[in-house]
């Protein structure tokens, strides 16, 4: 399985009952084989252009694990999910990331 980071913006009008669509997202997520390893939820910004009529939405941010197929699974659903203004899921780079934890703790130990 490789790691992915998974962005969803969530219709605006969802937030005052955002667990039942973060339900049926963390559904989808699971029924393609997939593990969430990281959630967190943004909250209500500002959209840069207008998406569906929408100026607004509700940012969630995942970290997943997801095997080979899919990527393909999850995106074909979520482009038919009423929810789901827009998402954006790619491929995490781990030496990156990596890189970025080291720094992190190299900081927090200067400081110490």
């Amino acid at each position: 399985m490789k790691n992915y980071e998974l962005t969803v913006l969530i219709h605006p009008d969802l937030e005052a009952n955002l667990e039942q669509a973060l339900e049926k997202i963390r559904g989808i997520i699971t029924e393609a084989g997939g593990e969430i390893t990281k959630e967190d939820v943004w909250g209500k910004k500002k959209l840069e252009y207008s998406i569906r009529h929408e100026n607004f939405a509700v940012y969630v941010y995942f970290d997943v694990a997801l095997p080979a197929t899919a990527p393909l699974r999850i995106s074909n659903v979520f482009n038919i999910t009423d929810e789901v203004l827009r998402y954006l899921l790619v491929k995490t780079d781990e030496r990156a990331r990596a890189a970025l934890e080291s720094a992190k703790a190299e900081k927090a130990a200067s400081e110490a």
